[in-house]
């Protein structure tokens, strides 16, 4: 959902970069999945720029897209952000990582037993895969990504869900009239709030 290969592979590029150095400033081992967020999104931009190449169809490039999409992120999300979080607000977080492992459930068996394909539509790539209960399914999404980081505790990852929300009902609105969409800058400006997160004072100093 890009202008174009070369668009993907520079956004792509740019964005991994910043994960690298989210990953290599982390200070608390469970603090690594957050961290390596932005590295997810740069492979992702990388990989989409695969599918261009490829010229959409249900190829490699396109399935390791969707895996990325679907399957891992609703349970990468959640499990980061418990794993980050202070002891006290932990038992909040439990109801997104226990909605992302049943999402990620269901979007697997469905990536399991049917194709997924991408379909180049003017300046975008449209994903099809076929899931059953969409709007339930849709909910869990939403709520084990988006709503993992809103109930954080910390005011930096809060941010960042306020910002991937927005970026996501933009995108949405966007990709439905069929304009370009804006994610690898909403990626871009996500990888630098993550970015801030990693550098924000040791456990010693207050983080919320």
């Amino acid at each position: 959902m890009r202008w174009n290969a070369t668009a993907d592979l520079t956004a792509g590029a740019v964005i991994t970069a910043v994960g690298i150095v989210c990953v290599a400033r982390v200070r608390r081992a469970r603090d690594l999945p957050v961290a390596a967020l932005p590295l997810l999104l740069g492979v992702h931009q990388l990989v989409e720029a695969a599918v261009w190449h490829a010229g959409g169809g249900c190829g490699p490039a396109t399935t390791a897209w969707v895996v990325i999409a679907l399957p891992v992120l609703p349970v990468w999300v959640p499990l980061g952000v418990l794993l980050a979080a202070a002891p006290a607000d932990r038992r909040r977080l439990w109801g997104p990582l226990a909605a992302g492992l049943a999402t990620t459930a269901v979007l697997a068996y469905c990536l399991a037993t049917r194709p997924a394909t991408a379909e180049i539509r003017g300046h975008t790539l449209g994903y099809g895969v076929k899931v059953p209960w969409m709007p339930l399914v849709l909910a869990g999404y939403l709520f084990a990504t988006l709503g993992a980081l809103l109930l954080s505790g910390d005011r930096r990852l809060r941010l960042l869900g306020a910002v991937l929300g927005a970026g996501a009902l933009a995108c949405s609105a966007l990709w439905r009239l069929e304009f370009a969409s804006t994610w690898c800058a909403f990626a871009a400006v996500a990888s630098l709030l993550v970015l801030g997160w990693v550098r924000r004072p040791g456990p010693g100093a207050p983080v919320t």
